[in-house]
């Protein structure tokens, strides 16, 4: 049995003729930049979030690379960032030639471990980018509550994190002072191409935002700050207006899904409901789902990837791949680790949590379209492998 890792064209199917119509009205009003979709996007995405403001724009890397842009984010600024994530999270800091400052990740929840941040706060500290990751909500009410101690900006990386809810219900993204999110196809709300947007419920910040995003102009070539062509596409726009409308009950049956999988994992014997977090038992394997019992955990996780951690992580890659079966390792590399930023000095001794996700974490397929058959072939290749 195949099973992809993700598959695009069964969604597609679902829901081409609505998708059609859409990018059908765009071509026949020839209005490709800046069309009326961008504004209609914005609206639904600021009410579906619930926050003030939507900017619709071109990458979830331009969004984060036009948020700091807006914070006139300096070279020489000081930029905390987990050191365990995709690399715009850092890129764009590097980019404006401000200093990325690394942080280890929480061991539970692969996200940036708010009790390592103060220590890394110094004079030119300017904000702080916590990322969402694989659809979990990051620590944010002892973020936000540093960022108040020492009058920090936070911008949270949100890319892989649309419909993610926080404990106390906020959504991730609208909780610090911007909110960057990417429409790369393979999200779960994805375009047909590259998009992002970044929210806000500051008006100042908003303004900025819509200008920088067209070179600063405002009016039309008058410039009076230098921004970007950041623009986010009318196509893209029309085809996530359509998909919006599918964004929750596709996140609810991944849930299911990842609940699925730990039930198949548990019958197995390769997990267990209370969610140890050691490899006591070499043929174990530690589940997300599990893992967040175990905590108390409480926020709505989408799964935009379903991550599991094992002790032989790569042979167990190899041997899916034999098997057809879609799996993925994200973030072999983690920044502290990166050529590009040797410059930096890194001790590597010091980010042990994020060399323990690059080294033994392994993305499993969580698409909504996955069948409960997938699923358990999924489970039971795992299980021949770890026990053969």
């Amino acid at each position: 049995m195949k099973v992809p890792l993700l598959d695009l064209k069964g969604q597609y199917q679902s829901i081409k003729t609505e998708i059609d119509g859409a990018v059908q009205q765009v071509i026949d009003s020839q209005y490709f930049i800046m069309g009326p979709d961008i504004a209609k996007l914005e609206e639904e995405i600021s009410n579906y979030l619930n926050c003030q403001f939507a900017v619709g724009v071109s990458s979830g890397t331009d969004a984060l690379l036009l948020a700091l842009m807006v914070l006139d984010i300096e070279p020489g600024d000081e930029i905390i960032v987990p050191t365990y994530s995709f690399f715009a999270t850092a890129g764009v800091v590097a980019r404006l030639n401000a200093k990325p400052v690394f942080v280890d990740v929480d061991p539970v929840t692969f996200n940036i471990d708010p009790k390592q941040i103060e220590k890394k706060i110094t004079s030119k500290t300017k904000a702080i980018i916590p990322v969402h990751l694989y659809g979990q909500s990051a620590a944010m009410t002892e973020i936000m509550s540093i960022s108040r101690k020492y009058s920090l900006f936070v911008v949270e990386d949100a890319a892989q994190a649309i419909g993610t809810q926080y404990k106390d219900s906020r959504f991730a993204g609208t909780i610090g002072d911007m909110g960057c999110f990417s429409f790369f196809p393979s999200k779960n709300l994805g375009g047909f191409g590259d998009g992002g947007i970044v929210t806000t419920n500051n008006p100042n910040f908003e303004h900025k935002l819509k200008i920088m995003r067209v070179h600063g102009m405002e009016p039309k070539y008058y410039h009076k700050v230098i921004g970007g062509n950041f623009r986010l596409d009318s196509l893209q726009a029309a085809v996530l207006r359509v998909k919006l409308k599918y964004l929750d009950s596709w996140s609810e049956k991944r849930r299911q899904n990842a609940a699925a999988y730990t039930k198949y994992f548990i019958e197995a014997g390769l997990a267990e409901a209370e969610g140890k977090l050691t490899f006591d038992d070499k043929n174990k394997v530690l589940l997300p789902e599990a893992i967040y019992k175990e905590t108390g955990h409480k926020n709505y996780h989408i799964y935009n990837q379903f991550i599991i951690r094992v002790e032989k992580r790569n042979e167990l890659w190899d041997f899916m791949k034999k098997k057809e079966i879609g799996c993925e390792v994200y973030y072999p590399v983690p920044f502290h680790r990166q050529e590009c930023f040797d410059y930096l000095k890194s001790n590597d001794k010091d980010y042990p949590n994020s060399n323990f996700a690059s080294e033994h974490s392994l993305a499993l397929p969580i698409y909504p379209e996955l069948t409960d058959e997938q699923i358990k072939y999924v489970v039971d290749s795992i299980a021949e492998f770890v026990k053969g």
